[in-house]
């Protein structure tokens, strides 16, 4: 991942245009959903680079949320952002509350069972309703539930997650 893109934390995609007035539906990857329209400036990922938008309104409307941002004022201009990513500066984001982490932080670490046994590396972070699920990529894919009994330790420092895992699962 470029340096650039390590400063941001995506929270969306734009998923299509919204009537005739610029208006976007935009897929919202925050919790609750509509947590994306606390934030003022929105960086979208365009064909040719990031570019900032403000976000002038918004709300949520069925299972996703429909914006407006300043100078996309018809649907040729909201087409164009169609499938673009939708981020904010990671400095923007307030501080996790003790115990709990960003996804966007957990990507990447290495996880290690409590012998030392490598797993692989958080790829992604899902969730099944029941708990979140770290999918790791290494000799071979796993999946991990993210909860208590199996996360023993969270080193963002270190890069690694400790967890109470048999390495022949």
């Amino acid at each position: 991942m470029p340096e650039d893109d390590q400063q941001r934390i995506i929270l969306g995609r734009i998923s299509g245009v919204f009537g005739v007035k610029g208006w976007l539906k935009v897929f919202s990857e925050t919790a609750p959903r509509d947590n994306i329209l606390g934030y003022p400036v929105w960086q979208v990922r365009r064909r040719d680079g990031w570019r900032d938008y403000r976000l002038l309104e918004g709300q949520p409307h069925g299972k996703g949320i429909i914006a407006r941002l300043a100078g996309v004022d018809d649907r040729d201009q909201a087409a164009e952002l169609t499938r673009c990513a939708v981020a904010v500066g990671r400095d923007e984001l307030p501080p996790a509350p003790v115990d709990e982490y960003y996804w966007a932080d957990l990507e990447g670490l290495a996880v290690v069972n409590l012998d030392g046994v490598g797993l692989g590396r958080v790829d992604h972070l899902f969730e099944t309703g029941a708990n979140d699920v770290m999918a790791l990529k290494g000799e071979r894919d796993r999946l991990l539930p993210f909860i208590a009994e199996v996360v023993r330790e969270v080193d963002l420092e270190a890069g690694r997650i400790e967890v109470d895992w048999d390495p022949d699962f």
